[in-house]
């Protein structure tokens, strides 16, 4: 299977959110040409309310499995009717199923909330956990964001730019999410100041604010060098917390961009405060994009 060929994987749940996903996960597939994959893990059931998605009532109250997968695939061949779709229904946590899944995926998408309080707590919990530890980009639609996430017309993609601008994995799906849908990318690099840096001597006031402040415009430009002549990038470098450039940044956007660095000795990939902080706060949906060490 070549890259090209890999699918766009949505897990499903029953809830209205997880339909939600399945529409954006759709369009996501029809915008790159590759096939569809819904998941639905068996153990999920442990975690169920009562709050099913409309599309999922039934007469006698009885809901499986089955009919969660079933309503979720035909919920997306409304959205796409030529799309190869596959389902799955796995006996398996959720957690590892879909970090499993992730081998094999263009990217994995997920909304961020379950069919009941608890089910929202706990699959919000599967949410952070799968973005933390997956092997390809994973999508969160935002819980109370999920109807605005939905509509996805913007009109820009925003990224936040790392501490290791070269060759990032995040600004090149940016990028890429940037040309599929013919919009501007907004990329943002977070810089501030050292306390210990800071002088009251007129003669050096302002100077390390300059110096750092040169330094995010240099890594801008480090990070967007082969950017397609085809999108138009926009840079912009932003004094202050990163967490808090990039959830301004997130406002408007259709989609925000963070990467999530390897670290060795640990299972996969281990979110940072700020990837951590966007997930449960951006205003739009989120991608968690793997980067290499």
């Amino acid at each position: 299977m070549t890259v090209s060929d890999l699918p766009i994987v949505v897990g499903v749940d029953g809830s209205e959110p997880s339909l939600w996903a399945v529409d954006w996960a759709a369009d996501e597939a029809a915008l790159r040409g590759v096939p569809l994959r819904l998941v639905y893990a068996r153990l999920w059931e442990r975690y169920e309310g009562t709050s099913l998605a409309q599309d999922l009532t039934r007469q006698n109250g009885e809901v499986t499995a089955e009919d969660v997968i079933e309503t979720a695939a035909q919920r997306a061949r409304l959205r796409a009717p030529d799309m190869k779709i596959s389902t799955a229904v796995l006996p398996e946590e959720p957690e590892y199923s879909l970090v499993h899944e992730s081998r094999s995926a263009a990217a994995v998408v997920l909304g961020s909330r379950g069919r009941s309080s608890m089910a929202e707590a706990l699959l919000g919990s599967v949410s952070v956990t799968v973005a933390g530890h997956a092997h390809c980009p994973v999508i969160v639609l935002r819980g109370s964001h999920d109807n605005q996430a939905r509509a996805g017309r913007r009109g820009r993609i925003a990224v936040g730019v790392g501490e290791k601008p070269a060759h990032s994995a995040a600004v090149r799906f940016a990028l890429d999410e940037a040309r599929l849908r013919h919009v501007p990318l907004d990329a943002v690099r977070a810089w501030r100041t050292p306390a210990h840096e800071n002088t009251d001597h007129p003669l050096m006031a302002g100077e390390p604010a300059r110096l750092h402040e040169e330094q995010a415009a240099e890594e801008l430009e480090e990070a967007l060098r082969e950017a397609p002549d085809d999108v138009e990038v926009r840079r912009r470098s932003v004094e202050g917390p990163a967490r808090r450039a990039l959830l301004d940044a997130s406002a408007g956007a259709d989609l925000l961009v963070v990467g999530a660095q390897r670290r060795s000795g640990h299972f996969g990939l281990q979110l940072g405060r700020v990837a951590h902080g966007v997930l449960h706060h951006a205003a739009c949906p989120v991608a968690v994009v793997p980067e290499e060490a």
